[in-house]
């Protein structure tokens, strides 16, 4: 036994074995705790989506579309290097990703219950159903079942109002008001699917939208580089495969439409232009169309030559008739004049008309033959006469037709003439006409050629924009593993057993460090000097077996408690002073519930059978709980003995099985004057004389009086601490008892300590030595070791 706790002050705290000690005590807890925080962990992993990776890479093009080499060429000209910060900004932005999402129909879900998880099928879902008349920011969802190969079940809506239904594939549906569906079969439709319920879920886009550009990761692979490594996270592989790619093309598409802005706006201006130019042109041609039909012209040369050739023509003619004229003017006065009466008429003077020369030749011949007659005969001839008269006839008829002839040459003269005059003023007018037909021909050339320049312009442009570049170029497409990498079912669970044990840990840890009670030997040894007897544990079995009264220690006994009383007892020996018996040994504490009864009773047992004369004093004469618990307060006791003189020790003295018992008497009105008497002396002294062992249960100290009056008749005050009771503060109070000596050679006795709570408590002291000594493994398990 330690007479002094001087060298134990320097180790008060706890130390790494005693709180593993401790908290292995609790292993009841830690593996309770483990066993429902890993079925958490556990179900929360089942529960939880499957989630994939899937990333990237790109190299972003210079202006001059050109892959970029800014960590080769740095002090090239400036312009012609990209801003990779602006361009992860645009991949980030919300309008590409909104294309992207409306584009793959990222908006809308199927998903299909697999043990406690929702699995995403995305595109080998069964079938796929496309939404009429929704607006991108409706969201709702339904169960939709395949219930043979030509029809589905749609039931359990969600969002909107709607009532369970059979829709066959391909027909066109209403499902609520404003919202029609088409259900359409896809490549992965099989009878395995029948009766497999699917849940289809239709998505705010924009939340859709705000999803993939937070969950988008961008990263610069070197600072002077221009390649980005774009990285996705998502339940379905398949799903952010498309969506990166989808982005990078949208990405590219944009910036191609950024470059032939310039080209689409030309384009529209030609566009535009050439509408206007051809209607224009087209007015000009109808102008031209309608100017030569109005003046009958194909052509302006050729019509001016004929013209000319019309007039030559016409003014020929006319001289040729005026020249016929003439002549008939002159036959006619050769034929009327009277002195060329008997001459012949000339022929073949150039008279067109062949009538009037034939006459001519007929009467020249009835001419020649008169003047044959008249020179063989005499102008009296009849047929001389006949002739004359004949001639006279013919020459009247050629007159006539001569005439005839005049009008009819004048009339063709005149027409002749006008002809020319019209021919001629055509003629006159070509330079006018030619001017104005010019002039339509000029705006028609310029239209036809403004027409084909812009045409011309239009199919550059057009090659312009079709050799345009896009901006990114792929270095590896979207690419990952097939395995999740979300959740991980190994950390998971490892977390849960973590905080399984983390959480009675931090609890107990908690208790301990803010439990400001006694509970173990060194709580009583680290903060006072008094010396410690030793601890009695709580055998709770023992209890539930025996009982509060009844007597725990066992003559024969192989118990911790009665291995307990017997430590006690022997290091009792050892506070015995030189030349002193120690045969008074006091009970006493702080407050009441400690055990001081308890221990009393037991030591005095144990003293017992070790043959000694025992007898116990109860001299708490305020309650005599003692007594009633041996069931002897009616009986003559101490208050009788100090109140009555006449009383004799042997009248207060009651047998017991294993020693004898003073009770404490009836309650006196005066318990601390009758305590001050002196037949207490007198009483211990006659006590001493029959018995080996006085055993005294005395009050509570501090509280009352009557412990330290009492205490002037005792060998050794046995101070007790209930562990789990006394506040480690009133330990202080303890230790100046013990140096202000109020109590007689005091000493500290732990009971009620908890051999599972503190192995470097009763268990250390007495667990190992008990095991080792008596090797009774059943015993030893009620121990800590």
């Amino acid at each position: 036994m330690q007479t002094t706790n001087s060298s134990n002050k320097n180790d008060q705290g706890l130390n790494l074995v005693d709180l593993f000690v401790y908290l292995a005590s609790k292993w009841k807890w830690f593996l309770l705790s483990v066993l429902i925080c890993g079925g958490i962990a556990w179900y929360n992993y089942a529960r939880s989506p499957l989630v994939y990776f899937r990333s990237a890479t790109v190299i972003i093009k210079d202006p001059s579309n050109k892959t970029s080499t800014s960590g080769l060429d740095r002090f090239d000209n400036i312009i012609n290097k990209v801003n990779v910060a602006n361009e992860i900004l645009q991949f980030r932005s919300k309008k590409l990703m909104r294309e992207v999402v409306q584009r793959i129909h990222a908006d809308v879900s199927y998903q299909v219950e697999e043990g406690l998880r929702m699995n995403e099928l995305y595109t080998q879902s069964p079938v796929l159903v496309s939404f009429l008349d929704v607006l991108p920011e409706q969201s709702f969802s339904f169960t939709m079942t395949l219930k043979n190969e030509k029809t589905v079940s749609l039931s359990d809506f969600s969002g909107i109002a709607a009532t369970p239904r059979d829709v066959k594939l391909n027909d066109t549906v209403a499902i609520s008001k404003g919202i029609s569906v088409v259900v359409t079969a896809t490549n992965y439709m099989q009878k395995s699917w029948i009766d497999t319920p699917i849940r289809v879920r239709k998505l705010p886009v924009e939340a859709m939208v705000n999803y993939y550009k937070n969950g988008l990761g961008i990263q610069q692979e070197e600072e002077e580089s221009s390649i980005l490594t774009l990285a996705l996270k998502d339940n379905s592989p398949a799903r952010a495969e498309d969506v990166l790619n989808t982005l990078i093309t949208v990405y590219n598409e944009e910036a191609i439409k950024e470059k032939n802005q310039v080209a689409v706006n030309t384009a529209n201006f030609i566009s535009e232009r050439l509408i206007i130019i051809e209607r224009e042109l087209g007015n000009v041609e109808s102008d031209l169309e309608s100017f030569k039909q109005q003046n009958q012209i194909v052509d302006i040369s050729s019509s001016a030559g004929m013209y000319m050739n019309e007039s030559q023509k016409y003014s020929s003619d006319a001289l040729e008739l005026e020249t016929q004229i003439r002549l008939a003017g002159f036959i006619k006065s050769y034929l009327t004049d009277p002195s060329k009466e008997t001459d012949l008429i000339p022929s073949n003077t150039g008279i067109s008309d062949m009538n009037i020369e034939n006459q001519i030749g007929l009467y020249n011949a009835a001419k020649l033959k008169r003047d044959r007659l008249i020179d063989d005969s005499s102008v009296n001839n009849p047929v001389v006469k006949e002739l004359n008269n004949s001639l006279r006839a013919m020459k009247q008829s050629i007159i006539r037709a001569v005439d005839n002839m005049i009008v009819s040459l004048d009339v063709k003269r005149n027409d002749a003439q006008n002809r020319e005059m019209r021919a001629q003023s055509r003629v006159t007018a070509i330079p006018t006409k030619e001017r104005k037909m010019l002039s339509i021909e000029r705006q028609q050339k310029i239209k036809e050629a403004l027409y084909l320049f812009l045409l011309n312009k239009r199919e550059e442009n057009a090659l312009s924009q079709a050799m345009a570049d896009n901006n990114a170029r792929v270095i590896d497409g979207a690419e990952g593993s097939n395995a999740p990498i979300s959740p991980k079912r190994n950390r998971i669970l490892l977390l849960g057993v973590l905080i399984g044990v983390a959480l009675p840990g931090v609890f107990f840890l908690g208790v301990l460090f803010m439990d400001t009670r006694v509970h173990g030997r060194k709580d009583v040894e680290g903060a006072t000097s008094v010396p410690y007897l030793g601890e009695i544990p709580l055998d709770k079995e023992a209890l539930k077996e025996h009982g509060k009264e009844a007597f725990t220690v066992k003559e024969q006994g192989d118990d911790i408690v009665t291995e307990a009383f017997r430590i006690l007892r022997t290091n009792m020996a050892f506070m015995a002073k030189k030349g002193q018996p120690m045969q008074v040994i006091t009970f006493t504490s702080f407050n009441t519930g400690a055990g001081k009864t308890f221990i009393a009773r037991n030591l005095a047992a144990s003293l017992a059978y070790m043959k000694k004369r025992v007898i116990m004093v109860d001299l708490d004469i305020r309650k005599g709980t003692l007594s009633r618990g041996m069931g002897h307060h009616h009986h003559k006791g101490i208050t009788n003995y100090l109140s009555d003189n006449t009383i004799q020790v042997d009248e207060i003295i009651q047998q017991k099985e294993h020693f004898d018992f003073i009770g404490s008497g009836p309650i006196a009105p005066n318990p601390a004057e009758l305590l001050m008497d002196a037949r207490l002396d007198e009483l211990m002294n006659e006590l001493r004389s029959r018995y080996d062992y006085v055993i005294v249960d005395n009050v509570p100290v501090g509280l009352i009086a009557d412990a330290t009056i009492a205490n002037r008749v005792t060998d050794l005050t046995i101070f007790v601490v209930r562990a789990g009771k006394l506040d480690r503060r009133q330990l202080p109070d303890i230790e100046q008892l013990y140096q202000e000596k109020k109590l007689k050679n005091m000493a500290l006795v732990l009971n009620g300590a908890n051999p599972e709570r503190h192995g470097y408590g009763y268990g250390y002291g007495y667990g190992y030595g008990y095991g080792y000594g008596y090797g009774h493994e059943k015993k030893k398990k009620r121990s800590l070791f």
